[in-house]
């Protein structure tokens, strides 16, 4: 209060305090004409500054001369209103808050918000390619924090941080409802943020999650999007995300290609592996390392079924395991190696009388073991 007191009789003194015009003085003129004088001085040596340091640092992203011209506009525009404000031009109220503080609170949010927004695109912009899904992540959350924290100094300039608690806990049911109303928020927010350090998937990759599939086209604060194989965009908030499993398609360099192959049981196995793998052995996108295994699965009811593992580049999975497929049939027809159709042997409990073309008597087929009668049936190879 003394400091105040002195301040105010220092402008008020002798020839300072002599009247210009209706309350202006010499003094409130002297002082408003310092306040921006030395305004546009801080915030000309700040741009030099600034611009002298993003030409040797690392954080172009911001430190750089958008943000230099953008917090010295803030600097010069603030000294501008508590110029105004000394002389009184803008010393009224509103609901307790001089308008002057009105005004740099919201200056203050409005230019960190520019501020967030262009560091947040130079950011985006200026990242390689290969890193730019991660970038962008931390770009949105950078963007986030400094709106955020912009928004509680812009309120406590205003001074409204104390009538704003007062009318929370004035309305503290209120509050609890807009709690349970915004848990889902709150909860979508805090798994996007656990999503980001944990990086169980980035924006290009392919992946399984929540019952769907397809590659994520967008990660946000509050919930991420898939593009489906079908060309559908489906948005999942990132709670059920954090809590699903996930199956990143691409996230390691080579992914393993796995097919089974029918073969007749007449057919020599160790032939019909040397044909595989010589087929294998022909296609480009198979890796060399880890080396494809050829082997013998099984013995399945209609054939001998032969297991191919093969490892692939994992951005050409889908299209060596097509190639695989079709390449490998081929060469089985090639060498004369029967893939054979499922067989079902059918027994009825009692005689099957069959009437067979161009006789005008019918045949019964008997099992003599049971008394059942027999009848073999192949899909598309008709009744025998």
């Amino acid at each position: 209060m003394n400091t105040t007191a002195n301040s105010t009789s220092f402008w008020e003194q002798g020839l300072l305090g002599e009247k210009l015009f209706l309350t202006l003085t010499v003094g409130t003129v002297l002082k408003a004409l310092l306040i921006l004088i030395i305004g546009i001085l801080i915030a000309r040596l700040l741009k030099r500054y600034i611009l002298a340091l993003s030409g040797s640092t690392k954080y172009v992203w911001i430190i750089n001369e958008d943000t230099a011209l953008t917090l010295h506009n803030l600097i010069v525009v603030i000294a501008i209103v508590y110029s105004l404000d000394s002389l009184g031009v803008l010393s009224y109220e509103i609901a307790g808050t001089s308008i002057s503080n009105l005004l740099t609170a919201f200056l203050v949010f409005y230019f960190s918000y520019l501020l967030a927004k262009k560091s947040k695109d130079y950011m985006i912009m200026n990242s390689p390619k290969e890193k730019l899904p991660e970038v962008q992540i931390k770009a949105k959350l950078f963007y986030y924090a400094i709106v955020t924290l912009a928004f509680f100094i812009a309120l406590n300039i205003a001074g409204l941080t104390g009538k704003l608690t007062t009318l929370l806990a004035a309305a503290g049911i209120t509050g609890i409802v807009l709690g349970f109303s915004a848990q889902t928020v709150v909860s979508n927010f805090i798994s996007g943020i656990f999503m980001y350090f944990d990086k169980p998937l980035e924006i290009g990759d392919p992946v399984e999650v929540a019952g769907y599939s397809g590659i994520v086209h967008d990660i946000r604060i509050l919930s991420t999007r898939i593009r489906t194989w079908d060309g559908l965009l489906v948005r999942i908030p990132n709670e059920k995300l954090f809590n699903s499993e996930i199956k990143n398609l691409q996230k390691y360099p080579a992914r393993r290609v796995d097919i089974v192959v029918g073969i007749a049981y007449k057919e020599d196995a160790e032939k019909a592996i040397e044909v595989i793998k010589k087929t294998l052995d022909e296609m480009p996108y198979v890796l060399a390392e880890p080396e494809p295994t050829v082997f013998v699965d099984n013995l399945g009811d209609n054939s001998v079924n032969i297991a191919i593992r093969a490892w692939a580049p994992s951005e050409k999975w889908f299209d060596v395991r097509t190639q695989i497929v079709q390449r490998v049939k081929g060469a089985l027809d090639e060498a004369g190696i029967e893939i054979p159709f499922p067989q079902r042997v059918n027994w009825f409990a009692e005689e099957l009388k069959v009437k067979l073309e161009g006789a005008g008597s019918s045949s019964t087929f008997i099992n003599d073991e049971k008394s059942f009668s027999k009848s073999t049936l192949w899909n598309g190879g008709g009744q025998k």
